[in-house]
């Protein structure tokens, strides 16, 4: 590999970010196939290459976001539902500590500000939050699930195909969103992809081109020095 191709691999790396606001322009089928084929080459423990991924579009990525914005829409309106949508593997923990949550905090208010939402207005956060469910308008959504039958190192390796499929989307000039808010509304995702009863959701990814006029899109979140997180061994 040369420089140029180290450069060329790094800056989709570096570029890819989470896109909250989507243009409404199709993506070529092929181009997801494309994706998915490279991202297939993530490694897996004893290559059991646990992952499975719904590609969908069209009417039923219309009817999977209405049936899933209804329910959260109701579930605002009725808190005591919550017990209904408990994700099926606890995502974040039960009790923050910092540094974390001081990150996590940090990335909340940095995006809320940006779209001029103040603390305590939870009718704008609703609607924020909606837009989860509603993918930030891109054209395709992709499901990823594992059987459960498989143990937490098929969540580890499906989690390095999903950032081969973001990082493959990136340096084809697509973006994504992957997002962990759906899971809680796994009965229903899971319903609408007539998936068998022995598959578990793990993440969703909104996939399209993003809106390059959108002021969230502007949102970049920073990453700590390699100081606070690497540690060089030599004795």
């Amino acid at each position: 590999m040369n420089l140029e191709q180290v450069h060329y691999v790094d800056h989709a790396i570096t570029s890819r970010q989470s896109i909250r606001a989507f243009l409404d322009q199709p993506v070529d089928p092929q181009i997801i196939k494309d994706i998915l084929t490279v991202a297939s080459r993530a490694p897996s423990g004893t290559n059991t290459q646990p992952w499975k991924v719904y590609v969908v579009t069209g009417k039923k990525r219309d009817e999977m976001i209405e049936r899933v914005c209804n329910a959260q829409i109701e579930l605002y309106t009725k808190p005591e539902l919550a017990q209904q949508y408990q994700e099926t593997f606890a995502y974040y923990p039960e009790k923050w500590i910092s540094p974390f949550i001081d990150r996590r905090r940090e990335n909340g208010w940095g995006l809320y500000g940006l779209l001029n939402i103040q603390k305590g207005e939870k009718e704008k956060m609703a609607r924020q939050q909606l837009r989860n469910y509603q993918l930030f308008d891109a054209p395709v959504a992709l499901y990823f699930t594992v059987n459960k039958a498989m143990g937490i190192g098929s969540k580890m390796d499906i989690s390095m195909m999903i950032q081969n499929v973001m990082i493959a989307a990136r340096a084809r000039g697509l973006d994504t969103c992957p997002q962990a808010a759906w899971n809680h509304f796994h009965s229903i995702v899971l319903d609408v992809l007539n998936a068998p009863e022995d598959e578990e959701l793990v993440c969703t990814i909104a996939l399209g081109y993003a809106d390059p006029e959108h002021i969230v899109n502007t949102f970049v979140t920073p990453r700590i020095g390699i100081e606070e997180f690497a540690v060089f061994m030599d004795e």
